[in-house]
């Protein structure tokens, strides 16, 4: 859009939302108090007066009333599809660890469009706009619960087609069981098979594949140096005669999908899974050093020097500190007290630098993402500085997510020409500690431009004029 004089900057706003409080979270990013929305992107940030001469008859202005505005939530793991299955139903409901989900299967396209659907619904009142469904593919075509298949994907291209996808979707592909085991001959087929193209990939991406390496602690299923208490020797998911030969395929998986341009991640909880995938992504960079964005999905008892490969490697970490927080007796149980004191180093993972993204896991967990804020939180101890502790935990849900899609250009910040992905809370979450998050609720959500989600109504107020809010007019306020 431009004004008379060619000026595309100066266009009228197709949306303005003001007299609040604004968080880019660009490096280096002011605080602001209002920002503008034109054709799905973000026009204008600073304060209020800076909004005027944006305003034209057909802006909708919406007063913040001193609610803070973040870039879009984005779950970089949360099986969706899954989720609007099972909803408000979880695996660790209320119990220490994960138990079995209720039975619910999914048995035809209509209920899987169905699961889809709600689960959108459900992230879009928490303010989510981006998230990962990491793993749909064959491998679980006979699945029991349905939600994870080759049909899943062909519902998530219908509704892309469509423009019903209420967040936008990244997905890694599955070639062996969820939770179960997989082998080279049906991984190297089906990464011959894949088709990645897509109508729209901001809506719907298809990134690379998901690699079960291992189980859980928990369950004594977790592929690790440590001895179990009661002698348990775990072996990886991947087929192989031996340990030996189990640590080739799987790093010949990696290799393989490397080479073609894919993104990994690898579900790795135990240090020695982790030390494979490692050595697996070093011998790929030197044969073709390009980083993909290759990531270790749950890494329970990742190492310190563990961290320090990862960041050199550019090797990302997805996490859930509320498991942590739920099962740290269970993992000590398994291998011997104190061995939870070490797992998930949530504050060595960020002074290595290795990309961080909280997530869900949902409906392991709920997808409420200001649970797990509060649950790293308090799984990494006081802060001498609060503050700067929930910014670096708010970027693990959005400008670190967006680096895993591979979509920092675009998406994962506020700035002039970036997606208008924006959540709107009622209360600053910088004004706040991290345990009082989750009581903060999320007042409107915006994907592409769009309102997707909004908690009270927003009226479309009309102004006299091309440019400018004249004195007399009253902004709608978010009830």
């Amino acid at each position: 859009m431009r004004t008379a004089d060619g000026d595309a900057r100066n266009a009228s706003a197709d949306l303005i939302l003001r007299g609040g409080v604004v968080h880019s979270l660009c490096a280096g990013g002011e605080e602001a108090t209002a920002i503008a929305v034109r054709d799905g992107r973000v026009a204008r940030i600073g304060d209020d007066r800076a909004m005027r001469e944006l305003t034209g008859p057909s802006t909708t202005v919406v007063d913040l009333g001193g609610r803070a505005v973040l870039p879009g939530v984005n779950d970089a793991h949360l099986h969706a599809t899954w989720l609007g299955a099972l909803w408000p139903d979880t695996l660790f409901g209320g119990h220490a660890g994960p138990g079995p989900g209720p039975q619910r299967p999914l048995l035809d396209a209509a209920q899987r469009r169905r699961a889809i659907l709600r689960a959108g619904d459900l992230l879009a009142s928490l303010g989510i706009t981006s998230y990962t469904e990491p793993g749909l593919g064959p491998g679980e075509d006979e699945g029991a619960t349905g939600a994870f298949g080759t049909s899943v994907v062909g519902e998530y291209r219908a509704l892309a087609a469509e423009g019903l996808l209420r967040a936008r979707v990244t997905v890694l592909s599955l070639y062996g069981e969820l939770d179960g085991p997989s082998d080279l001959e049906h991984f190297l087929a089906g990464l011959a098979a894949t088709d990645a193209t897509t109508s729209d990939p901001r809506w719907l991406r298809f990134a690379g594949v998901k690699i079960f390496a291992d189980g859980i602690p928990p369950m004594k299923s977790a592929y690790t140096h440590h001895c179990y208490t009661d002698g348990v020797r775990p072996e990886l998911l991947v087929a192989g005669a031996d340990d030996t030969e189990r640590e080739a395929n799987l790093t010949r998986m990696i290799l393989a999908a490397h080479r073609l341009g894919l993104q990994v991640g690898v579900h790795a909880t135990g240090d020695r899974a982790i030390d494979v995938m490692l050595d697996a992504i070093e011998q790929a960079r030197r044969e073709h050093d390009v980083d993909l964005g290759h990531y270790v999905i749950h890494g329970d008892l990742v190492t310190v020097p563990q961290l320090r490969r990862m960041a050199a490697l550019g090797v990302g970490l997805d996490t859930q500190p509320e498991i942590a927080l739920r099962t740290h007796p269970l993992v000590d149980a398994a291998l011997g007290e104190g061995t939870a004191t070490a797992a998930w180093p949530l504050r060595a993972v960020l002074d290595a630098g290795v990309p961080l993204c909280l997530t869900s896991d949902a409906p392991v967990l709920s997808p409420d993402w200001r649970r797990q804020i509060a649950a790293a939180d308090a799984w990494m101890g006081p802060a001498a500085d609060p503050r700067r502790r929930m910014d670096r935990l708010l970027r693990c849900y959005t400008v670190e997510p967006a680096r895993q899609d591979r979509a920092a250009s675009w998406k994962g910040t506020l700035a002039v020409g970036m997606a208008a992905d924006l959540c709107v809370l009622e209360t600053d979450p910088y004004a706040v500690t991290p345990d009082e998050l989750p009581d903060v609720s999320v007042e409107l959500t915006m994907v592409d431009g769009s309102i997707v989600y909004e908690r009270g109504a927003v009226e479309v107020v009309q102004t006299s004029g091309t440019t400018g809010v004249p004195e007399t007019a009253e902004a709608a306020e978010i009830a």
